[in-house]
């Protein structure tokens, strides 16, 4: 029994560290490849599947883009410490009256998923996602967990991060977006692999003017060190 203790001390010990040094690491690093990429790359069957991904820095990303996230995904992000309580009760209040669940992860959620885990729902990975989480937010400042975010996020089928969905939808780069397609793209973020930003279904369309709108009551957007 002791030497079984040991050595799950010595796993936890030697996961933290290594843990707590990747993301130390990826505060200065940029983040090329993520697991979720891997993943979805690896589910593609058909003979043309690929990878659309570019790292840009965040003075390369249009402020709609932003702007347009936070708004559609998650309104409290500069404000909370990595989790949206209000959002985490609706979510599982909905889940015990046994409704999609939505709204329940942040925007630092969802990067600590992205870039350190996988998709598929369990008790495990959302324990690791909350443990991400409060890495993330430890470490990393409020403009690099977006800044990340937007590097790695899904846009499309194949497209990741804001540069490639830029191209790919719109034929221009992540700095040159307008309002309506900083919109757009973030308003196929539920289901990017099903969704199309350009053109819009009726239903992108509604989600973008309804994101617009919330993008004109957002003010000013102001990182804090």
């Amino acid at each position: 029994m002791k030497r079984i203790f040991t050595f799950l001390f010595k796993c936890a010990l030697w996961f933290i560290v290594i843990s707590v040094g990747l993301v130390t690491l990826y505060k200065f690093v940029p983040v090329y490849y993520t697991p979720l990429m891997a993943i979805r790359y690896f589910e593609d069957d058909s003979k043309t599947k690929s990878v659309k991904h570019e790292w840009v820095t965040s003075e390369e990303i249009s402020d709609h883009l932003k702007k347009a996230v936070i708004c559609s995904e998650d309104q409290k992000f500069l404000k909370h410490n990595g989790f949206d309580m209000v959002a985490i009760e609706k979510a599982y209040e909905n889940n015990q009256k046994g409704k999609r669940i939505k709204g329940g992860s942040t925007i630092s959620q969802q990067t600590a998923k992205n870039v350190f885990l996988w998709p598929n729902r369990s008790w495990l990975r959302k324990g690791l996602e909350t443990y991400f989480t409060f890495l993330i937010e430890l470490i990393w400042s409020k403009e690099r967990i977006m800044e990340v975010y937007l590097n790695s996020i899904e846009m499309g089928n194949g497209v990741y991060g804001a540069q490639a969905a830029s191209q790919y939808w719109f034929k221009t780069s992540a700095n040159k977006l307008s309002k309506s397609q900083a919109a757009a793209i973030a308003a196929v973020l539920p289901n990017p692999r099903r969704y199309r930003a350009n053109p819009p279904t009726n239903y992108i369309a509604k989600r973008k003017t309804w994101i617009m709108r919330q993008m004109g009551f957002h003010g000013p957007l102001k990182f804090e060190d």
